[in-house]
């Protein structure tokens, strides 16, 4: 997929997003003598008007920030946690053999406004108000769909027609916006409004929060607005690994970014860029690769407060370099076990940058497109689904229980180089973003690509077991993976994320925006 795209170079700031009314509001924030961080919350807020099946005040976000005042890396978890009402047993019991992935129980408490106003509160300039003023105004007064918006929004129509809220809110007539078709929410206006006027207690603890409160008891919901209102949002220190002497940071658990970090740690004693790039032995082994980290993430990782086994065991470099000689050159492994520990007792992406040096990677998501597919009547925003993350295996960190955070896949990316900024960057797009994130920082670090070249380049995603799916995959390559044992799903079949990204230049900025999706990056 060349798209005929360059990097974009600018020498104040940049916003890179995946759609462009998103991409210009945060721009106009730049432009307007904001911040990074007030350029991301005004595009997010967008893009819960123009891309409503991906992110949202319904659900969660999390971010990387440098500080340019603070000369250093900080991390924001704004996820929110399962309902004080959760009843596994009576789930067990009613024959249940997961939690739930769509409707009411699916739904956990949406930390992403909260997130967006800790962000404004410490690396802003603009009030919540200013920044919700765009995303207000188009949603008040409409716009045009995306193509490629508009394609994966008619896929879900069937999930939209079964809740009547979601199906007055997203639905006309009973279809999805067609490209280039125009699209009101006058009710998620009203929300934001609210919001403007409240601040975010109109939501936690407000009375948002009791009409989302009460859509959902209706359904047999297990959220109360005291979940709501005891809300808060944590800053994390970031975990890292340093590759070819760059660190890549990522959001501790419950998030899935360490396995991005386990997959770079393995690569460090091999010599990938001898392999060539998109080479068989190149997609074999960071797909083996993918496969121990998954297999760690599946079995350890979970709400921080109940892991058995430390991030630092999962990332320790001994223990990194024996998982990658587990690897077997010739033969593609079906379903690696976790490792053993010597201490042991798996959504939208932006990144902004603004003239004084602060960087914003940032991810915002309600997990599942149309997240639960519950829209609370007149509310105008779908609520997430995040608790389907979760799994009722006995004895697993990741259990079910009242008032837990799930595993999470939303993961924000970051890069420094001796110590300084380099590029925040994200690949969206659930269990293909660790993937997504060591692909996208190999094509530059290894194969010397540019920013943009490194998002547009042909990417893999393994999905399970042998399965993978490759894009624009040269025939003899193909032949010999298929010798090797993997079995190769049409790439049409399946996607592939969207990647953006910020680099930071030696003098002003560099930006990517992925052609898997609507957006675009600019700058001024």
């Amino acid at each position: 997929m060349s798209s005929g795209r360059s990097t974009v170079y600018a020498p104040n700031g940049v916003v890179a997003t995946s759609q462009p009314l998103a991409t210009g509001a945060g721009l106009h924030v730049l432009e307007s003598g904001g911040t990074a961080a007030d350029a991301i919350v005004a595009a997010a807020a967008v893009l819960n008007v123009t891309e409503p099946y991906m992110t949202g005040i319904g659900g969660d976000a999390f971010a990387l920030v440098w500080s340019a005042a603070e000369r250093r890396l900080v991390g924001l978890d704004a996820s929110g946690r399962s309902g004080s009402l959760v009843d596994v047993d009576g789930l067990v019991a009613a024959g249940a053999r997961g939690v739930p992935s769509t409707g009411a129980r699916s739904v956990t408490v949406p930390g992403a406004l909260a997130g967006w106003q800790a962000l404004l509160e410490r690396f802003g300039r603009m009030s919540l108000a200013q920044a919700l003023e765009p995303a207000i105004r188009i949603a008040e007064e409409g716009f045009p769909v995306t193509p490629i918006i508009a394609r994966d929004w008619a896929g879900m129509v069937d999930l939209l027609r079964a809740d009547a809220g979601a199906r007055a809110t997203y639905l006309a007539g009973g279809r999805s916006p067609t490209a280039g078709a125009w699209f009101r929410n006058p009710d998620l206006a009203r929300s934001l409004r609210a919001i403007a006027d409240a601040g975010p207690s109109a939501l936690y603890g407000g009375e948002l929060g009791s009409r989302v409160v009460a859509g959902l008891r209706e359904l047999g919901g297990w959220l109360t607005l005291d979940d709501l209102a005891g809300h808060e949002v944590r800053w994390v220190d970031p975990l890292s690994v340093t590759y070819r002497g760059y660190t890549l940071h990522e959001l501790p658990p419950a998030g899935q970014g360490i396995a991005a970090l386990q997959m770079l740690g393995m690569l460090e004693s091999v010599d990938v860029a001898a392999m060539g790039h998109n080479s068989a032995a190149y997609l074999h082994t960071l797909i083996e690769a993918k496969k121990l980290a998954f297999a760690d993430l599946a079995a350890h990782v979970a709400d921080p407060a109940c892991m058995a086994v430390p991030p630092a065991a999962l990332l320790d470099a001994g223990y990194l370099i024996g998982r990658s000689k587990s690897i077997d050159a010739r033969r593609a492994a079906d379903r690696p076990e976790p490792g053993r520990f010597a201490t042991h007792s798996e959504t939208v992406y932006l990144a902004a940058a603004d003239a004084e040096g602060n960087m914003v990677s940032f991810i915002n998501s309600i997990s599942g497109y149309f997240g639960s597919g519950v829209v609370v009547p007149g509310t105008g925003f779908a609520l997430q689904n995040r608790g389907a993350g979760f799994t009722l295996e006995h004895g697993h960190p990741n259990r079910l229980a009242p008032k837990k955070r799930p595993f999470h896949t939303i993961i924000p990316a970051f890069v420094t180089r001796d110590g300084e900024p380099w590029l925040a960057f994200g690949v969206m797009g659930g269990p293909m973003q660790p993937q997504g994130h060591a692909q996208v920082l190999l094509n530059m670090l290894e194969f010397g690509m540019d920013v943009q070249q490194a998002i547009e380049a042909p990417r893999f995603r393994h999905l399970d077991g042998r399965s993978v799916a490759i894009e624009r995959l040269d025939p003899n390559v193909a032949r010999e993976l298929g010798a090797r044992g993997h079995e190769l799903v049409p790439p049409e079949h399946t996607t592939f994320g969207g990647a953006q990204a910020v680099l930071r230049l030696s003098r002003g900025w560099g930006a990517g925006s992925d052609p898997r999706k609507d957006g675009m990056a600019a700058g001024h």
